[in-house]
């Protein structure tokens, strides 16, 4: 039986970071959009927001940062 995906195609096509990008992505969207929709949001709430946010620009610095090489 011949195996369906092989490593080299995982490596290739970049398939793990960019799932990873996408889930972040996903991640900081929807944590927005929450946040936007509270009628009155607390400290906490704000704080989760921006480490959210801060993620999402973390992941993505490191991403085009491999990209480079």
């Amino acid at each position: 039986m011949e195996m369906l995906m092989s490593h080299s195609v995982l490596d290739d096509w970049k398939i793990v970071p960019r799932l990873m990008m996408l889930a972040v992505t996903i991640l900081t969207y929807q944590s927005v959009h929450w946040y936007m929709g509270l009628p009155d949001p607390t400290i906490q709430q704000s704080g989760l927001v921006s480490v959210c946010a801060g993620m999402l620009t973390g992941c993505f610095a490191i991403w085009m940062g491999k990209e480079v090489k």
